[in-house]
């Protein structure tokens, strides 16, 4: 195989019997099927730690179109969803991965510490059209990318292409990156917070195994490698006073402090983005937690504010370098803060993860979007953290492609978080559908 560090290697010739089993499961995509799957699926709320339903709901479809598949339960309340066509044997296994749980709750009251309590239609538990465009909680990420690949799956056995390498696809439970946290006010513990890939672990160490495989996440382009994701506490102490004492009482109000400590911090990211910058990363991070004071009795100073900090890596720059360089930072802040007390601690950390470009599945899933496309698509500039650093730490090369990160609205709506095109849908299962054949159709040892 060739190919530069940067850019997939030429793929693979398909056969004229190839080529004609990809023309025929063209043919067999089922749009129809692929609007109520979805509409449906966006209609079942799915929160981290709540997405049984969603699983069973996934397993049920997939079995009905002939597709062999299992609810794969973890806990009382959240499970897996496993489909799998077979295989006549000799070739490689492919892996089509995605997640259940959806970034934001369905439950508006809880959401609008985030919305601002806004009304968010693209971010209710109902699918909504208007055109060609559809909102809705989950209809781009993950829900609509993982109809796309049920699709091709039934796309594929409906025009009966004779698979040499079986054909999976597993949905996870806890794909969001959430984890559990004590903060001053709120304990965050709970399965409703136990995400970072638990359900992708448990499915890795209980049965699914694959040669390769193609992450649904979202993002119309090429992946080969994933951010890996540190998170911090940093913790500011102060003097504790009733405010009407504080001409008369040694007070130091820790959220003045933060006020200048947040500043730093985020300049500090801009710089450490620009020297971490490689690859498809360019790892990002912010201050995007803050707690301090009883909001119900702003009468008191607070003995401690705290601010919690997201910081992204590369593929290549280990966690325990991130929590150094975050460290030196706030050492940093200590000599330029007169009398500050400020503590720091990493609460998280996930590696970030590589198959290099010249792997089969990157090739193939190029050569697939080149196909729909008419041309390549290689992206850049990444930093959002997916489960793809698990994939690859089980030894499954892994490339990603999903749908188009935010559909661009009418000229007079506001962005959509939450939205894809139907014309999207289409394209991201022909380019499913070209990957499947061109990898399942062949011997094992023509992928080297």
């Amino acid at each position: 195989m060739t190919g530069d560090a940067e850019n997939p290697g030429p793929p693979a010739p398909l056969s004229s019997e190839q080529q004609a089993w990809i023309a025929q499961a063209n043919e067999a995509i089922d749009l129809d099927f692929m609007l109520s799957t979805l509409e449906r699926a966006v209609g079942i709320p799915s929160r981290t730690g709540e997405e049984r339903a969603l699983g069973e709901f996934f397993a049920g479809t997939m079995n009905a179109r002939g597709i062999d598949a299992f609810y794969q339960p973890i806990d009382e309340h959240r499970g897996n969803s496993i489909g799998r066509l077979a295989a006549g044997g000799g070739g490689a296994d492919l892996l089509f991965y995605g997640h259940l749980d959806t970034t934001f709750s369905a439950d508006a009251r809880e959401d609008a510490q985030m919305t601002g309590g806004r009304p968010r239609p693209d971010l209710e538990p109902r699918m909504r059209r208007e055109g060609d465009l559809l909102y809705g909680l989950g209809v781009q990420n993950p829900k609509g990318s993982v109809v796309c690949a049920i699709a091709a799956l039934d796309a594929a056995a409906r025009a009966g292409v004779p698979l040499k390498g079986a054909a999976s696809i597993g949905i996870a439970a806890g794909g969001i990156h959430k984890g559990p946290v004590e903060g001053l006010m709120h304990s965050y513990r709970g399965r409703r917070y136990q995400g970072f890939g638990v359900g992708c672990e448990y499915m890795l160490t209980h049965g699914l195994a694959a040669d390769y495989c193609v992450s649904t996440k979202p993002g119309y382009g090429i992946v080969w490698e994933e951010p890996g994701e540190c998170w911090f506490r940093v913790t500011i102490t102060g003097e504790l006073c009733y405010s009407g004492l504080r001409h008369i009482q040694p007070n130091r109000n820790p959220i003045v402090d933060a006020a200048a400590v947040v500043p730093m911090i985020e300049d500090w990211i801009a710089d450490y983005t620009e020297r971490h910058t490689m690859g498809q990363i360019a790892p990002q991070g912010t201050v995007g937690g803050i707690e301090a004071g009883w909001p119900f009795k702003p009468e008191f100073i607070p003995g401690v504010c705290v601010l919690y900090v997201n910081i992204h890596t590369n593929s290549a720059t280990r966690p325990i370098e991130v929590r150094r360089e975050f460290e030196a930072l706030i050492d940093d802040i200590r000599s330029k803060r007169e009398g500050i007390d400020i503590g720091v601690e990493m609460l998280l950390s996930t590696p970030g993860s590589r198959t290099e470009p010249d792997n089969w599945i990157v090739r193939s899933a190029s050569a697939a979007i080149e196909a729909v496309e008419g041309r390549p698509i290689v992206v850049s500039g990444l930093s959002g953290t997916t489960d793809g650093a698990i994939l690859r730490n089980a030894g499954i090369a892994t490339a990603r492609i999903g749908l188009p990160g935010m559909a661009e609205p009418e000229p007079d709506w506001p962005p959509m978080f939450d939205a894809c095109r139907i014309g999207d849908l289409e394209r991201l299962t022909r380019v499913y559908l070209h990957a499947l054949i061109d990898t399942c159709t062949r011997e094992r040892e023509e992928m080297g």
